[in-house]
């Protein structure tokens, strides 16, 4: 998994709130178990009209969010079902931080196992950032995990909280998979002690 320590770049405002993971990523993407390819469908029925031509108007379709790294959204992101390509699409677009009042317990903890940084934050702050991201390409936003910080085009600073576990496997890049390789050596160790002991098993 790709570590994320800081980023900066162009924040798309989508607000809107309850948006489920079927909105993020219609069912009909749902047949593949890739991770990449996913991008094209991410808001598809809200990007797209029925012949599949891209409505001109969707946040998505005009530049230069077409490039944008951090998504500013609405209260109770990512609900619906548990499906994992949801973040798996908005990481195959490009996004890497998602930036929301709140979100779905499921969809929340996926964020981080795929290198998705998710960031909750009180209405007023999310105002502003909405507001920034209104702005085009003077849209641009950083991101520092390290010190918890999101940093405006105009200079303002927002701090951010987060659980220590989840930061480090962030920084570190660590999935489950890679906490796991971590304790590689000590599984090692125990399964050469278990063959010794029950060479029969």
């Amino acid at each position: 998994m790709e570590k994320f320590t800081t980023i900066t770049g162009i924040a798309a405002p989508l607000p809107m709130i309850n948006v489920d993971t079927d909105m993020i990523i219609p069912k009909q993407y749902l047949k593949t178990i890739k991770r990449t390819g996913l991008g094209t469908g991410l808001f598809a029925e809200l990007r797209y009209d029925e012949d599949g031509k891209p409505h001109p108007h969707f946040v998505l379709h005009k530049p230069p969010y077409t490039e944008a790294k951090i998504l500013i959204t609405g209260e109770n992101f990512g609900c619906g079902s548990s499906r994992e390509h949801a973040p798996w699409a908005l990481l195959d677009f490009g996004f890497r931080c998602v930036i929301a009042p709140s979100f779905a317990d499921i969809f929340y903890n996926n964020c981080f196992k795929n290198g998705i940084l998710p960031i909750k934050l009180p209405q007023e702050e999310i105002d502003k950032l909405l507001d920034d991201a209104s702005r085009g390409a003077n849209a641009t936003i950083t991101v520092d995990l390290e010190n918890q910080e999101i940093r405006g085009p105009d200079g303002g600073v927002i701090h951010f909280d987060i659980d220590p576990f989840l930061k480090r496997c962030l920084m570190e890049g660590l999935d489950d998979i890679g906490l796991t390789l971590e304790k590689a050596e000590h599984i090692e160790n125990f399964e050469t002690s278990s063959r010794a002991r029950r060479p029969w098993a």
